[in-house]
């Protein structure tokens, strides 16, 4: 979808902000470029919509050479969101919403309709935010605004130059999150810019990391944080990235151990299977219900269901194994459970911290063998006792 090809920008002092830049984004994918201020991330962004001609090369978008485009029109083909928002502060929401489609001539109606289904994709409901102005609003509803205003015109390509740094780090979290969501759904290409590789990290399919107008390293973020290219590249996720690469690793059938199950409807007392302390208490469709303890299960009369506790510390298959670290922090749990949503919650298993850590353990070591995590054998070595 978008095709730098020997790409330099030099400007009349002699500074060269991108020097022989040559990548390429796919058609729904997101590209984080991430580096220190200054290291030519935003003058690559902006080359793309030609808001900064390059000195050298040539960009394609969809095959077509931009520098043959008239530039007006192709920034309305293109999606654009900065820190700053940009919103007209005497419009109001759905009006700056709208602003893309009426510049392309929609009709008044189809405009205003369009604005409502963006703000509403966005979380904004647009019966209740749609009249406001945007000084009525908190820093991150203006966010959301601004990607809702970007999306208006249904762009192929979106830009995005830092556009949650300007919120505190929570409002932050949940909007990265929210757009991680919205991009699984729309699939926009997008060429998201920032300084904070955690955010690269946990938004982008790609990273690519910036040195001094180059690009040091092009690819996964797994792949980024377990085999970093360059020592620049090493220096530049930090010495933590063992925890940062938490984020990019899922929870996987494999890492889970299977804990003595007993079902709602079964006669107390009862003994747990193989004398166990504990075990997972699961309805007659296998969903997950809670826990017992022996000690429940083995007083009383009734049925487990009874004496079973409700279970806090879970995740669906598939969730990052930063998240299970947090879960178990946040309800002090030795485990958590783990369900299949897609079958309306199926219990199945449990990761243990000794399996969080194995995972994370077999996923660097197969994305430095460049194998499947399945293929991976790992050694621990035993401490003498």
């Amino acid at each position: 979808m978008i095709r730098f090809e020997h790409v330099t920008k030099r400007y009349p002092d002699g500074t060269t902000a991108v020097d022989d830049l040559s990548f390429e984004v796919a058609e729904g994918e997101l590209v984080t470029l991430v580096g220190p201020s200054g290291c030519g991330k935003t003058t690559t962004m902006k080359m793309v919509n030609r808001l900064i001609e390059p000195t050298e090369g040539r960009i394609l978008l969809d095959g077509e050479d931009i520098s043959g485009i008239d530039p007006v029109k192709l920034r309305r083909r293109i999606g654009y969101v900065i820190q700053q928002v940009g919103l007209f502060p005497h419009k109001t929401v759905l009006e700056n919403t709208a602003t893309v489609p009426h510049l392309l001539g929609w009709k008044g109606a189809k405009a205003k309709d369009r604005a409502a289904e963006l703000l509403d994709l966005v979380g904004l409901d647009p019966s209740v935010y749609g009249d406001r102005y945007p000084e009525q609003l908190s820093g991150g509803q203006r966010q959301r605004v601004g990607v809702a205003r970007a999306l208006a015109a249904d762009p192929p390509v979106l830009l995005m130059d830092e556009p949650f740094g300007a919120v505190d780090p929570v409002v932050r979290e949940h909007l990265q999150n929210e757009f991680r969501k919205l991009h699984q759904t729309l699939r926009k290409t997008v060429l998201f810019v920032t300084h904070d590789i955690e955010e690269a990290v946990r938004l982008g399919d790609r990273i690519a990391v910036y040195g001094a107008g180059r690009i040091e390293q092009f690819d996964p973020p797994a792949t980024v944080l377990g085999a970093p290219a360059t020592p620049y590249v090493a220096d530049f996720v930090g010495a933590d990235r063992g925890l940062k690469r938490l984020s990019v690793t899922p929870i996987e059938l494999s890492d889970l151990d299977q804990p003595p199950v007993v079902h709602v409807d079964d006669p107390l007392p009862a003994r747990l299977p193989d004398d166990a302390r504990w075990a997972v208490v699961l309805d007659a469709d296998d969903e997950l219900r809670g826990w017992i303890s022996a000690s429940d299960a083995a007083r009383g009369s009734g049925t487990v269901r009874d004496r079973t506790h409700r279970m806090e510390a879970w995740l669906p298959l598939g969730a990052p194994l930063r998240q299970a670290f947090a879960t178990m922090l946040q309800h002090d749990a030795g485990w958590i459970a783990v369900i299949d949503e897609k079958s309306a919650g199926r219990f199945l298993g449990v990761l243990t911290p000794a399996r969080l850590h194995e995972a994370l353990r077999r996923s660097t070591a197969a994305d430095a063998a460049d194998v499947d995590r399945a293929e991976v054998t790992l050694h621990t070595v035993n401490t003498p006792g």
